[in-house]
């Protein structure tokens, strides 16, 4: 059996997919079930977490392996294995240790060095050892990733190479400002009690806000966040839980925003938002796009000419660049309204100025193109935050909101409301992406490389052994049969001379078994070492059924009473 890896992460499919592809609960346990009553796989864990989704199986076959776990995952995602199979990478034996230890110490998630991940690795493996999927392979692996990750942590600086997801966030909607600065005063709303929204209320409270309100689904999970909140001595902040329904209201005083729930819609939508906004203000919210010049006056797209009439766009929040039949226009649209936006298309009712732009032809394909996606895949995904543009002038926020789900809880169209900022997986992906790499990475990578190693020898070395103590076994078989047959023939032997016999029978057997039994040892944990536990059976005429049950230490000294 060999180790193997199908997954995706934020680093081989965008935030869209991935969003679509979260796996609940109940959704990972019929997974590694699955996998592992498949034929290929004999031992399964399932890695989900907001930014990846990793199926690890011990499988007999590679390209049955890869097959089976990827048709899988595309059925337990719920998103088709066309399209999900682009975004898919595979790891095998070394590679998929390597990736596994590298996960572990942070340096492929979203924040490098995070070290949450450990936690997720830990329920993993607890998720497979309560399905007892988790065999010798899958303990030895995850536990290994755990000491791992652990040792980077205390032997590296890898912490200082990067944040957590929530202080990196909460970094961003600080937009350069100290956080602790920006923070010190503000009302805060966290939705959801899990682990990262505690973690998010922890940090809020550090950072110096005035008040958390918690709000769950599950009132008493709330109300026991806000009751540790309280009871801690490193912090003054004043904490209360209320329901979920309350949370309207609680937006409309608050200044931050944390949602992190396993909700599969969304938990905030763009008019909730609006109307909080709206509550704080006294005055409706208007939606900021990049084609708005500074004075907020909108200006009609570029090389738009003639009738509007009767468009299913608003022209008004068109992005500078694009006609309005192009891909920014029907960002977000529905397959109902791309089929009327493409029928206003054909019906001839604006003209295209030729230089330096698209031709009408061009734009219709990619309107079908378009319409295509969004019958499959329910609507076109919002385009995020536009290039920006000079002179553009945005409202100070009013509200600031951090998503940290996957699928989002809060609407992308909050991106384009005056007085909102919004930052979720997508933008923390986009900007953890140019964020610098301390030193200590390469320290850290060090360290993987040699555990890789390490891990592998040991594997190899544990394939061995089995094989090792079945040839004891035999010898001490033989030895054994011998000795009674001498017994047999040589009845006048006394005891103490009985003594001597077996002892020198077994120094002789021992020392002649000592040097090739290191040795094999020695060169299986080596890399290619795995046929010499093939090579000693053969060599030795060892039964693969005995090898296979040496544990369970068959006392049989006759080699033909040895099951076939």
């Amino acid at each position: 059996m060999s180790l193997l890896v199908v997954g995706l992460s934020h680093r081989s499919a965008p935030v869209s997919v991935l969003e679509r592809a979260a796996l609940t609960t109940d959704a990972q346990v019929k997974l590694v079930q699955d996998t592992v009553a498949a034929e290929p796989a004999g031992e399964a864990a399932v890695l989900a977490t907001c930014n990846r989704i990793e199926l690890y199986a011990d499988v007999d076959k590679f390209h049955a392996g890869v097959a089976e776990l990827s048709t899988l995952l595309a059925q337990h995602s719920g998103v088709g294995l066309d399209e999900l199979t682009p975004h898919l990478y595979v790891h095998y034996e070394d590679r998929a240790v390597h990736h596994l230890f590298s996960v572990a110490c942070g340096l492929d998630s979203m924040v490098v060095g995070e070290g949450q991940i450990l936690g997720q690795l830990k329920d993993s493996l607890a998720l497979a050892q309560d399905l007892h999927s988790a065999g010798r392979l899958m303990n030895d692996l995850f536990q290994q990733g755990l000491r791992v990750g652990k040792r980077a942590h205390s032997e590296t600086g890898i912490d200082r190479a990067g944040q957590s997801l929530v202080t990196f966030g909460l970094a961003q909607l600080a937009a350069g400002t100290d956080v602790d600065t920006w923070a010190k005063g503000r009302k805060a709303l966290v939705i959801g009690a899990g682990s990262m929204s505690s973690l998010a209320a922890a940090t809020l409270a550090r950072a110096g806000v005035a008040e958390i309100v918690v709000a769950n689904r599950t009132y008493d999970r709330a109300a026991r966040l806000a009751q540790i909140l309280n009871e801690s001595d490193d912090t003054d902040v004043v904490a209360r839980a209320v329901p979920m329904d309350s949370v309207p209201v609680e937006l409309t005083r608050a200044d931050i925003a944390v949602s992190c729930t396993g909700a599969t819609g969304l938990v905030l939508t763009a008019d909730a938002i609006a109307a909080a906004v709206e509550g704080r203000t006294g005055a409706p919210v208007a939606e900021i796009s990049d084609d708005r010049p500074a004075h907020g006056t909108p200006k009609p797209a570029a090389g738009v000419v003639g009738n509007d009439e009767n468009c299913p766009l608003d022209l008004t929040a068109e992005q500078s660049g694009f006609s309005v039949m192009g891909e920014a226009a029907v960002a977000g649209m529905g397959a109902a309204e791309l089929e009327q936006h493409a029928a206003w298309v054909d019906n001839g009712t604006v003209d295209i100025r030729e230089a330096g732009r698209r031709t009408p032809e061009a734009d219709a394909e990619l309107i079908d193109a378009l319409a295509a996606t969004a019958a499959r895949v329910g609507r076109i995904p919002e385009l995020r935050r536009p290039e920006p543009v000079a002179g553009l002038v945005r409202p100070a926020p009013e509200l600031f909101l951090l998503d940290l789900a996957m699928p989002r809880d809060i609407d992308a169209a909050a991106h384009r409301l005056a007085g909102v900022r919004l930052v979720d997986i997508e933008s923390l992906a986009e900007a953890s992406a140019d964020a610098p790499m301390a030193a200590d990475v390469d320290q850290v990578r060090r360290i993987v490389a040699d555990e890789v190693t390490a891990f592998g020898a040991a594997q190899r070395a544990a394939h061995i052994t089995p094989t090792v103590v079945a040839l004891r076994t035999m010898a001490a078989d033989v030895m054994a049969g011998e000795i009674a047959r001498l017994d047999g023939r040589l009845p006048d032997l006394d005891e103490r001379q009985r003594g001597e016999i077996r002892q020198a029978v077994h120094r002789v057997v021992d020392k002649l078994l000592h040097a090739p039994t290191v040795r094999v040892k020695q060169l299986a944990a080596e890399p290619g070492g795995a046929g010499y536990a093939d090579a000693l059976r053969t060599l030795f005429d060892l039964d693969p059924e005995t090898v296979a049950s040496v544990s369970r230490a068959v006392d049989s000294t006759d080699k033909k009473d040895r099951p076939e």
